[in-house]
């Protein structure tokens, strides 16, 4: 029985656009979606995938059958037919694929917009110039808006930039001394129009510098080299960079922002499951970037408060504990090989109960000639 050709293209379309779909909505390829952020990246990139699938297979079903279909006889050593061209053809194979990717286009610029990547305060502050007067010292507030209107998160930002144990965590970093001051501000990633002008719920600044990431809790003194977060909460962080371009990238929130010598940058995120997740630095950075890496700990509220008390209990004691006159405790476990070993040791020797005066004992004596 012979089938019209018609209706076996039309069961092969349904099937080719079944497969397609049902493997765009069961392809498994992401991790677990864990901010509210996610859904819309998810959505869009399913589509994608949907579209990219359904493609392929029908350009690889018509080359299969096209090989098949039009091989060359054994006994068949005449030319093929003169065919030139075909404008009907060549007319729908740019016309769909122009078609695609416009509304593939369109749909990207509705989901990077959604993040918070179209909003023109941002950009105008991005590519205008510092003129606020505090924005050319190192471990000041960033530059003043340029816009007559004021910005509620910019305000905060400027706030919890002056916290003074963020001061003090980037003056003390060794790669600081010749980073640019902190003066314009890039666009904001993960803030939706929706609460655009709402400040966060939890601000957070990060320090990244090679190969480590600092967070400080403003109003707390708390240093920490991984995040926490509490959970369903809106959190922004603050980003700088100490010495060269790093990039703040947690694969299950779908957000990614660098971080700029001399710039702050914002990425905003409401995390939806809690659980550890890798931090990881996504821009090249040195010889060892594929090292800096930490977690972030989504937990619940009460969890994220005993463990920020606990950490303020830890920090006093520290605090009291260091030696005058060396760098902040934490550096110490974030980036040791930039220290000198006085630096390095001050902490132990004074655990140890071996203050300057035996230490000068113990050096050993210089030679004279």
């Amino acid at each position: 029985m012979n089938i019209p050709s018609q209706i076996t293209t039309l069961l092969a379309g349904i099937i080719l656009t079944l497969i397609s779909f049902w493997y765009g909505q069961n392809h498994n390829l992401l991790p677990v979606a864990a901010s509210r952020n996610a859904a819309s990246v998810d959505n869009l990139f399913d589509a994608m995938l949907t579209i990219g699938t359904g493609i392929f297979l029908l350009v690889s079903g018509i080359l299969i059958y096209s090989a098949i279909k039009f091989r060359r006889q054994p006994d068949d050593i005449s030319d093929g037919p003169p065919v030139h061209g075909n404008i009907p053809l060549e007319i729908l194979w740019t016309a769909i694929p122009a078609i695609l990717v416009l509304g593939i286009s369109v749909y990207s610029f509705d989901v990077y917009t959604t993040q918070g990547g179209m909003d023109p305060m941002d950009h105008s502050m991005a590519h205008g110039k510092a003129h606020h007067p505090m924005a050319a010292n190192p471990g000041s507030a960033v530059a003043a808006t340029l816009v007559a209107q004021a910005d509620p998160n910019q305000q905060q930002a400027e706030s919890v930039l002056q916290d003074p144990a963020t001061n003090a965590v980037r003056e003390d970093i060794p790669q600081r001394k010749d980073a640019p001051a902190l003066g314009t501000v890039s666009p904001r990633v993960g803030a939706s129009p929706d609460n655009s002008g709402t400040p966060p719920q939890l601000v957070i600044n990060a320090t990244g510098m090679q190969y480590a990431w600092l967070f400080t809790y403003p109003g707390t003194e708390v240093v920490a080299g991984e995040l926490h977060v509490p959970l369903d909460r809106d959190v922004l962080i603050n980003l700088s960079a100490n010495d060269v371009l790093h990039a703040f990238w947690v694969p299950e929130f779908r957000l990614k922002q660098d971080a700029v010598p001399g710039r702050q940058t914002e990425i905003r995120f409401t995390p939806t499951k809690a659980g550890e997740y890798p931090l990881i630095c996504a821009e090249l950075c040195g010889a060892y970037h594929g090292a800096m890496k930490t977690i972030v700990v989504v937990e619940p509220q009460e969890a994220y408060d005993s463990w920020l008390q606990s950490q303020q209990v830890a920090s006093a004691e520290t605090r009291d504990r260091a030696v005058a006159g060396t760098v902040h405790p934490a550096l110490i476990a974030a980036n040791p090989a930039t220290l000198t070993d006085e630096q390095y040791l001050a902490p132990y020797a004074h655990d140890m109960g071996i203050d300057a005066a035996m230490l000068d004992q113990l050096r050993p004596h210089q030679s004279h000639s």
